[in-house]
């Protein structure tokens, strides 16, 4: 008996034997680029009702039309693999080839392009709840994957964006408002069994969980908090387009072409002690398109894009980076700025297809905290959007169903 005593304490304390592990979006290797998944309302994290596709898009800059598979995981609200067995959530079976690519047409950079939607003639979803896309090449490798949100329209979900009542972060901060309305929908303790998320531009890091409704009404769920529901404002994105890949632009100041075509862009200026100024973004989004050619997807050339700004003893000896969706705001080499001695600029050149493009420049520190928002400054005013995820686990499920959805913008934030 001590024995087997020992035996089952070791198990409790080995991580990753008991608990499933959270499901972390993987980042692509080198040679994959530009993914864009989205879902009918063009934004690259689908949140989508049950029934409607999604699309998944990326190119391999080896052009070697590589064979690519798919897997599609369930998972519960935070984002642990669910207890539910493949079929009782998927209608078919995963582990597909992606029989959708071609090859580039008429590019410098040679790439093939490879597309996917979901659902297919292969498999569709059965469940509401938190999903996670994965890819993997010929060997079984796992090359990237993506999370994306599949909901149930139960209850309904009003939202507004408040300006923080914290005098400290009066001018920085806002906070989101909502109320759930149940309606017909019978939520059995809703205190304990419904749980919200609560995500700003669609990126999960700075997310809000485990809020619990301040109080109920009737059938409606409210959530009036300050603090637990506040996020930091930050600032519009910087931009450029390379849609045109041989005319400069007001953020283009010269082009140049060797191997590929060069973009040198203005360089940029800290905003943090500036003053707010609205200038309309996508949230740091971007989107391909090109004037060279029909398809955006097979036409579109690949650009070394360079970025700029001045070095600041702010920085520190922290690293900087240039922060956006076009590699789904990783922290890599590739877009990481380094100091140029001849002109006591930070510098990056970032090799991307042409597009519209948003972005911004963060500090890693020294204790490997995330600094988002030292360069660009926060503001209250500033324009974000805000989703709100409804989760319901009634007694007895073996999941976490998505039963509503809601948004919000600060562009009509109020006190």
């Amino acid at each position: 008996m001590r024995k087997s005593f020992k035996h089952i304490t070791l198990l409790l304390f080995l991580p990753g034997l008991i608990f499933a592990q959270v499901k972390e979006e993987i980042e692509a290797p080198a040679h994959i680029k530009s993914i864009v998944f989205n879902g009918p309302t063009g934004d690259q994290f689908p949140v989508v009702q049950m029934g409607d596709k999604i699309d998944l898009e990326f190119d391999d800059l080896t052009a070697s039309e590589q064979d690519y598979y798919y897997k599609i995981v369930h998972c519960d609200y935070d984002w642990t693999p669910s207890d539910l067995l493949k079929s009782q959530y998927l209608r078919g079976v995963d582990n597909q080839r992606i029989i959708d690519y071609e090859n580039s047409y008429t590019t410098l950079q040679p790439f093939s392009n490879y597309r996917l939607s979901i659902p297919n003639n292969n498999v569709s979803l059965k469940v509401s709840g938190n999903y996670v896309l994965e890819i993997y090449n010929s060997s079984d490798e796992i090359q990237f994957s993506r999370r994306f949100v599949i909901f149930k329209d139960l209850v309904r979900v009003g939202a507004e964006v408040k300006r923080s009542r914290d005098f400290n972060f009066l001018n920085e901060k806002q906070v989101v408002q909502f109320k759930i309305f149940a309606g017909n929908t019978q939520l059995v303790n809703p205190k304990k069994e419904v749980k919200v998320a609560i995500v700003q531009n669609y990126y999960w890091p700075t997310a809000r969980y485990n809020v619990a409704p301040q109080f109920t009404l009737g059938t409606e769920l409210v959530y009036k908090y300050d603090k637990e529901t506040s996020f930091y404002g930050g600032n519009e994105y910087f931009n450029f387009d390379t849609k045109d890949l041989r005319s400069p632009s007001a953020a283009i100041s010269h082009i140049e072409l060797t191997d590929l075509y060069n973009h040198y862009l203005y360089g940029n200026n800290y905003r943090n002690e500036q003053p707010y100024t609205y200038f309309p973004d996508i949230n740091g989004d971007y989107v391909v398109r090109t004037l060279q050619g029909e398809s955006n997807s097979r036409e579109a050339e690949y650009t070394n894009v360079h970025f700029s700004l001045p070095y600041d003893e702010m920085l520190n000896l922290d690293d900087v980076y240039v922060f956006g969706k076009f590699n789904n705001y990783a922290l890599t080499e590739e877009n990481k700025m380094r100091y140029d001695e001849n002109d006591g600029m930070m510098k990056a050149a970032i090799s991307l297809k042409q597009g519209f493009y948003n972005y911004k420049y963060v500090v890693k520190r020294d204790n490997n905290v995330i600094d988002l928002n030292s360069i660009c400054g926060n503001f209250h005013f500033t324009e974000n959007t805000y989703t709100i995820l409804v989760y319901y686990r009634n007694f007895g499920d073996l999941y976490d169903s998505v039963i509503g959805v809601g948004t919000a913008n600060s562009r009509n934030i109020s006190n």
